[in-house]
Formats: structure tokens, sequence, C-alpha cells
């Protein structure tokens, strides 16, 4: 059995920095071990008591339920106890470590939460990861030293202790699952007096149970969820802002309904619908997905956040005026995530090495520029920024620089995994997936 290499060694040409890796979720262990291979003295900080980010399922929710008050208790983890992957095992992998070769204990094709991390503990033990990580620990500032020289100083906090310590570079892998984007553009949201929440908030059904519910939201989460709750609630209504929306029935189900977007919340609390509709609802739950965060990071004004906007950010990964010693893998969203941030990993892994270069400064903000002209043109907002769908060509694109192919085979799966979704049977289609591709 062929087993990958588990460290990597100093070449002659090399360049070892200290590098601080935020997060210990899929972006940040396989950044640790990228880095690592590369000879970088890697710290990796993680908030939680252990590895996993997004994949760490947590009981707990917060006490605002939308997410809003800054002074709460905030609860990192997103999972709900039933969530299933929406990719299948095979695009779960690393391409020398992979989900599809394993088993523990939940051998389905879209396998459980419990799988995912059960499989992320095992590759971070296997590359000896875990030792560079720093448990309970939580970044409170990440601020450029001198813009001349490009240091960092990183403060922490350790169980009530605080550190400050001096990186040469820094790798920002804290996720884009925690901080909800409730969608309080709707008239009379704001002032609706009934129940509000958002997913992040979602663990169980049971709290919907006889409820009349209208989802915001027509992603992969609106709609596993909605599901999910019509198996205890009374009614669900989902809204889409989607102007191909039809007002109908869910097929296979007999009390959920797809509705336009939300006209209005009117007085009484009855919500209207730009279909004509109205419902006198519950609860309104939220399903629109989460603001990129990162309070901790003070560049000066050089990199901002804007919503789900990061930026100025070359290929979703360096600011061209601090590159290549500030850095950001895992932006991207509804792709192959697990491929991309491996290869993004990489790439900034041998760029700190000095073994690929960098285009000149005004190159990477010529190519930003045309990337939001782009985003802009086809008539998407900038929460649009990092959303991939199907991007073959950044991927391919980073394996050139890297020097490496990737198999044609996973961008087909994905595509065919978004017509199947499209299809509406999402996993009702898998015996066609399974037999395409020879499962």
């Amino acid at each position: 059995m062929f087993l990958p290499e588990k460290r990597g060694k100093l070449s002659a040409m090399a360049t070892s920095l200290k590098v601080a890796v935020i997060g210990a979720g899929v972006s940040g262990i396989i950044a640790a071990r990228e880095l690592q291979r590369e000879s970088h003295q890697v710290v990796v900080f993680e908030k939680s008591h252990r590895l996993g980010g997004t994949w760490v399922y947590d009981p707990r929710f917060e006490s605002d339920l939308l997410g809003l008050d800054p002074n709460r208790e905030i609860i990192h983890g997103s999972l709900y106890k039933s969530l299933r992957t929406n990719l299948p095992r095979q695009l779960m992998s690393f391409t020398d470590f992979k989900l599809s070769d394993k088993t523990y204990g939940d051998e389905r094709l879209f396998p459980g939460h419990e799988e995912v991390l059960k499989f992320l503990e095992e590759f971070a033990g296997y590359f000896e990861l875990t030792e560079l990580i720093r448990f309970n620990t939580v970044v409170t500032r990440v601020e450029l030293v001198d813009s001349e020289i490009i240091e960092f100083e990183v403060e922490s906090k350790t169980n009530g202790v605080n550190t400050v310590e001096v990186f040469d570079a820094v790798v920002i892998c804290n996720g884009h699952n925690s901080e909800p984007r409730p969608a309080f553009d709707i008239p009379g949201i704001e002032t609706w007096s009934k129940k509000q929440m958002h997913s992040h908030n979602y663990r169980v059904p049971e709290p919907f149970r006889d409820q009349i519910v209208v989802v915001i939201g027509n992603g992969p989460s609106a709609l596993d969820l909605s599901r999910e709750i019509a198996t205890v609630a009374k009614e669900v209504h989902m809204s889409s802002r989607s102007p191909h929306v039809k007002v109908s029935k869910l097929e296979k189900f007999s009390n959920i309904w797809q509705h336009a977007k939300i006209d209005c919340i009117n007085q009484d609390g009855i919500i209207t619908f730009e279909d004509g509709l109205s419902i006198d609802a519950h609860i309104i739950f939220h399903c629109t997905g989460y603001k990129c965060h990162v309070p901790f990071l003070k560049t000066n004004g050089i990199v901002s956040v804007q919503e789900k906007r990061i930026g100025p950010l070359y290929k979703h990964a360096f600011p061209p005026q601090l590159a290549p010693r500030l850095s950001f893998v895992g932006l991207p969203e509804r792709s192959l995530t697990f491929l991309i941030v491996e290869c993004q990993s990489k790439w900034i892994a041998k760029t700190l090495s000095m073994k690929i270069s960098l285009p000149s400064k005004d190159q990477m903000l010529r190519d930003i520029e045309e990337h939001h002209g782009d985003i802009e043109d086809d008539g998407f907002p900038k929460a649009y920024t990092h959303f991939f769908e199907i991007e073959n060509d950044y991927i391919d694109w980073i394996s050139a620089q890297l020097g490496t192919n990737v198999e044609k085979k996973f961008a087909e799966m994905f595509k065919y995994i978004i017509y199947c979704a499209m299809s509406g049977n999402y996993y009702d289609t898998m015996d066609l997936f399974k037999k395409k591709f020879g499962i």
C-alpha cells in the first residue's frame, strides 16, 4: 500500500520561515502539512479544544438566534445533528490521502459529519500535525509590524493568558461559516415580533414542531433543512430571490411550498411574497449564509472585508501589497473544497520557499480588477466574489503553477453533482452517479 511522505526535507535553496496558521479546520491542517513539507516552522492556532473546524458538531447554540449581539457567547460550529456531506466521499479527499479508501463506521457515499471528522483526525495524526496545534487558543490580533520588512505580530489568548509573538508569515484559515448574514433587507423584517433564527443555530428539527415556517434562501442548506423540519412542522414555505422560481409544492412533500422573494412583512405579522400569496407564520428561518469574518486582522487598510468579499486578493489567496507573507486558504465557496485548499496550500508554501514566483504587485492588482469587473458585468453582487460553482480553470491554473495535473474525473464528478442538485432530487439521483463513474 502506498503511504504518502510525512515530512519534507530542507533543500539547500529553500527559505525556512516562521509561519502562523490561523485555524485547524480542513484548510488549516492541509496548509500546515504543506508548509511543514517545505520545512517552514509552523504554529497552528485553534480556538477549539479539537481540530476539524466546521466538521466538529456542537449541540449548543447561541442565545441570540440571529447572531447579531456582539456580546453574545459565540458558538463557532454551524453543524446540525443529521448533516451529511453534499459531495460524495470521492470528492471529500486530498490527492494522496483519500476518504474513499477509508471507512470509520459510515460507508455511505454521502457520509455523515462524524465520518469526515474522523478522517481529518487520522490525516492530522498520520502527518504529525497535531503537535503543531495550540488548542483552546484564540487569536485576538494579527497586525502588520512593518510594511517594508513585512512581519506580523500575532497576539493570542490561552486560558486567559495573553501571548504576543512575531511571525515572518501568516496564513489565515479561519473559515467562513461562523458569522451569520441574516436577510434584513426585507421591509418590516426588523420589527417582526415573532421568532427568527439563522441556520447557524439550527441543530435538530424539534423546535419547529407544528409551526408554520418561512425559510429564506435557496441554497443547499435551505433545501436540506426545509426537508428536515417539514417532518415535524405544519407547513414550510421556502422563499427564493431567484427570478425563475414559480409557486409550487415541493415534489414528494405535502407540506413544503416554493415561493418567490418576500415582498414585505406587514404590521400584523403577515408575510407577503412577490407572487402575491400571504402567510401568517410562526418562525422566519434565515438560511442566508455567512459573512467573511477576520476581526483580528490589522493591516492599516491594505486588506478590507466587505461582507463576503475579502480583498484585494490575487487568485483568492494573496493581497498583492503583502504577498506572499500574508495569505488566505479556503475562501472559495460552492467548489471542490478539499482539492482547492490543497492546491492553494501547496502554492502558498512553495511561494514562501521562493520556489514559485508571483507576478508584480501591479500585475496582480490588474488581475483582481479584471476578476471584479467580470463579476459586475455578469450582474452578480460583490458577495459572489469567492463563489466558484464550477471553477475548473482556477484549479487548472494553480496546478500549472505547481507543475502538476488534476484528474479531469474530479471536475466531471463535480459537474454531475451540480446537475443532480439542480434536478431537485439530489440523493435520489445517486444511483445514476454511481453507474456513470463506476463507483
